[in-house]
């Protein structure tokens, strides 16, 4: 029989994400319709090694469905990657008789719920980051809302790119993923995209630009994820990169880092419904005895995933696995794990191919 709950609490952990304010409310509120008692747990992990809790009712969690970063604030929290700041989160729990925690965030928040799981503390995790960089789900709470961030800033670039036959270099957030930049990229036909997944030659790309100015074409969009090789090498790549196509184009460039703009702002519908599923689906799992499992969207469904499984595929698609982190798998679920993380990789490569199409 599942474990009578009384009260669970939540959290929001990492960086913020448009959509985490709606995730918060429909934890709150599906949690309150079936006589459990939530707990706001404010600035992460933190909020309980440094007890910073408060019981919520319905009306704390009024009208901040259409609004962005999260109500409950975001800190990083060193001590609760150590033992003793681990025990003190245990406690803080018992002390509220706090029966079971959500956790809406990124991997980094998924690999702290685990860790509650272990000690007894029944976790689920819901995915919230501008990213979509977490391998086990197609998709991530708030990267709809980040995209067409980044698409309104562009397409106001534009407008005066074509005015003044000039081109802007953008980069974009998105941490070691692509996925921002390259929709962002195709959606507003942008003349080139640089990304981490897809093998980059500079010189190509700034001479398909010249044949397309000699074609009599004005305005020029060149996307770089922040996450590419060579940004990780040097931060100054985007800007240098600016600098070198306008010497060798003659096109007039500017740079442009919109950075943690597109972390903000009201949430989209697909963000708002989304979040909303995925908050009431984690209650209902964390109430039917559920533990150690993230909720995440696969083949269209909203559908739990492992926690510990979620990590290691999540490893697995970043290429970084620690040695033994598959021992205790199959060999099939392996395979099926690395036929996975193709899949997704060959997504985005498609996705790459088709902005270059449309860009010739």
């Amino acid at each position: 029989m599942a474990k009578k709950f009384r009260r669970i609490g939540v959290l929001t952990s990492g960086g913020d994400a448009p959509g985490m304010n709606a995730a918060l409310r429909a934890v709150t509120r599906a949690a309150l319709a079936k006589d459990v008692e939530v707990m706001g747990i404010y600035k992460g992990y933190k909020g309980l090694v440094h007890p910073q809790l408060k019981r919520f009712t319905a009306r704390d969690v009024s009208n901040i469905i259409s609004r962005g970063g999260t109500a409950l604030y975001s800190d990083r929290c060193h001590e609760f990657k150590e033992e003793e700041g681990m025990q003190k989160a245990i406690q803080t729990c018992r002390e509220n008789e706090i029966d079971g925690i959500i956790a809406i965030g990124g991997d980094g928040t998924f690999r702290g719920a685990t860790d509650l799981s272990i000690r007894g503390i029944p976790t689920i995790g819901i995915p919230a980051t501008i990213d979509n960089d977490i391998a086990s789900t197609e998709y991530t709470i708030g990267f709809d809302t980040a995209v067409n961030t980044a698409i309104n800033l562009i397409d106001r670039l534009r407008d005066t790119c074509e005015s003044h036959a000039r081109c802007n270099v953008v980069e974009i957030m998105g941490r070691n993923a692509g996925w921002v930049t390259v929709e962002a990229g195709i959606a507003t036909g942008a003349s080139a995209i640089i990304i981490n997944e897809v093998e980059f030659d500079e010189d190509k790309v700034i001479s398909q630009i010249i044949e397309s100015k000699k074609n009599n074409k004005r305005n020029f969009i060149v996307c770089i994820a922040e996450g590419v090789p060579a940004l990780l090498k040097d931060p100054q790549y985007s800007e240098k990169f600016a600098k070198r196509f306008q010497e060798k184009t003659g096109i007039e460039t500017k740079f442009v880092r919109p950075a943690h703009v597109l972390r903000g702002g009201d949430p989209s519908l697909r963000d708002r419904m989304i979040a909303t599923q995925m908050g009431s689906e984690a209650v209902r799992l964390l109430l039917e005895g559920k533990s150690d499992l993230v909720v995440g969207v696969r083949d269209g469904n909203i559908t739990p995933t492992d926690i510990n499984y979620a990590l290691k595929l999540d490893r697995m698609y970043k290429g970084t696995l620690a040695e033994g982190d598959l021992d205790s798998y199959t060999a099939e679920q392996v395979a099926e794990m690395k036929a996975y993380c193709e899949k997704r990789r060959e997504k985005i490569r498609n996705l790459y191919q088709i902005a270059y199409e449309m860009a010739h």
